[in-house]
């Protein structure tokens, strides 16, 4: 579920929630009851943390092992 922020315009209250991209924004100020404005905001893309996200993300192939085995063989012929 994305974060979208919000600011009140009336109060200056500012805070994220977590909402389903099919709901409606908010419209009320939970503190004042003023009129809230959805800030946009650039994100922060992707995040990779540890180290070896590939090694261990993924299993190695051996398949290109095998083709190169194979290989050799029909050129022994």
């Amino acid at each position: 579920m994305p974060t979208y922020n919000y600011k009140c315009k009336n109060c200056n209250l500012s805070f994220s929630i977590f909402q389903k991209m099919n709901e409606s924004p908010k419209s009320k100020c939970k503190d004042c009851g003023g009129i809230l404005e959805r800030i946009i905001t650039g994100g922060t893309g992707m995040i990779f943390k540890g180290s070896g996200f590939y090694l261990t993300d993924y299993k190695k192939s051996n398949s290109k092992n095998k083709l190169t085995k194979k290989k050799k063989k029909v050129k022994k012929k």
